[in-house]
């Protein structure tokens, strides 16, 4: 593939991977003014953000199939159709109730691009190219908690809330076109692929059937149950527990987020000479040696705030590099039922960070040690799978 191509295709796909946390991201600045408008609380517009991660969790699951029976862009262009009317139903809602739905049908649409640009990137890409290429696609992931808070911030301050639903279907709606003109040379339709659920079913059964894909993804599953982990326990901690301003946490939580970008393209630069099995053991090793730190200071009192923040920090670059290589070593496999492996794979993690941000609730005991011992927890699950999937890779060679 040409090198000029190639780079379009990335930057495209990294738009689609983008595209569901943007919307996660850039709406929450706009929850007091939601409330308002539509004479609610903000508990209750917190609903529509559980409504898009049921979303997520089910289009996963259904897209999977569909990428594979009828090709990689058809299904792409019918979910990115769905987002665009799904935003403009988010601008125009008149009850939350309407909103929580109409974010729900937000969801369906993006996380398309969450599970076909794995399966595109497998069907291009090969070896140590798809780690590579997945790296960027987690870089542009990563940017999108750096700049949708302050932009959503933005558009709220200035025209309103629903302004911000009018822009994601404007972004929505180029994405489209994109992935209509340049996206190429994947995967075309299968009639042989049954969408009957019973044949369905079967096709995830095959997909877990598979031994590399099932520690491998267990593997990034217990890894995103950290992520998550942090993600839910670090408004309490860095705000309530260490005092920091919200601007102040917002700067924590940008660094944190660049830093990941960082670490995805140091994970291209050292797949140059190292396979994903050896780059995954050692970051998951590092991960452990954080939390351990984290956990012991948490317990025993002797981390301030800004060495906890910092070990944090440094977590996050690692993590950065666990996706790309888990991702890559569980789809590797497959050559058929690409997209319900791809499906499979990101359902996961997204149930795991469900699972995470539960268990530190059931924790939470109004100290910083639930989130570092659940990290802790992640990291060393993650690592004992990290190293059974790479052992079990030199005895296959």
């Amino acid at each position: 593939m040409e090198t000029k191509r190639q780079t379009l295709i990335i930057v495209v796909l990294g738009a689609l991977t983008a595209m569901s946390p943007f919307s996660i991201d850039m709406y929450l600045p706009g929850f007091p003014a939601i409330a308002r408008a539509l004479n609610t609380d903000v508990a209750h517009v917190g609903l529509t953000l559980t409504s898009y991660f049921i979303g997520i969790t089910l289009g996963q699951l259904g897209y999977g199939p569909a990428l594979d029976r009828f090709g990689r862009k058809m299904p792409v262009l019918v979910g990115l159709s769905v987002y665009v009317l799904a935003a403009v139903g988010c601008a125009l809602s008149p009850p939350v109730n309407f909103l929580v739905a109409m974010r729900f049908f937000l969801a369906l649409g993006s996380c398309v691009g969450m599970v076909a640009a794995n399966a595109i990137v497998r069907d291009l890409f090969s070896g140590r190219e798809v780690a590579k290429a997945l790296s960027t696609l987690m870089t542009v992931f990563g940017i999108a908690p750096i700049i949708a808070p302050s932009t959503g911030a933005f558009v709220t301050s200035v025209f309103g809330w629903r302004y911000i639903f009018g822009v994601l279907a404007v972004i929505g709606a180029l994405v489209l076109i994109a992935v209509a003109r340049f996206v190429q040379g994947t995967k075309g339709p299968d009639r042989s692929i049954s969408l009957h659920p019973a044949m369905v079913g079967l096709g995830y059964l095959r997909v877990f059937k598979v031994p590399r894909f099932l520690v491998f993804s267990a593997a990034a599953m217990a890894g995103t149950g950290g992520l998550f982990t942090y993600i839910a326990g670090s408004p309490f901690v860095y705000i309530s527990l260490f005092g920091l301003t919200a601007t102040q946490y917002a700067w924590a939580f940008g660094t944190n987020a660049l830093l990941f970008v960082i670490g995805s393209q140091t994970n291209r630069a050292i797949l140059k000479n190292r396979e994903s099995g050896w780059i995954l053991v050692m970051v998951t090793a590092a991960e452990c040696a954080i939390t351990a730190v984290l956990l012991g200071g948490s317990l025993l009192g002797f981390l301030p705030p800004w060495a906890f923040m910092a070990l944090v920090a440094s977590y996050m670059f690692c993590h950065a590099f666990v996706g790309p290589n888990t991702g890559a070593l569980a789809l590797l496999p497959f050559s058929q039922d690409v997209g319900s492996a791809s499906a499979s794979f990101a359902s996961v993690q997204m149930i795991s960070g469900a699972l995470a941000s539960g268990l530190l609730a059931y924790f939470h005991n109004g100290t910083k040690v639930p989130m570092a011992a659940m990290m802790g927890a992640c990291s060393g699950l993650s690592l004992v799978l990290a190293g059974v999937g790479s052992l079990s890779l030199r005895r296959v060679r």
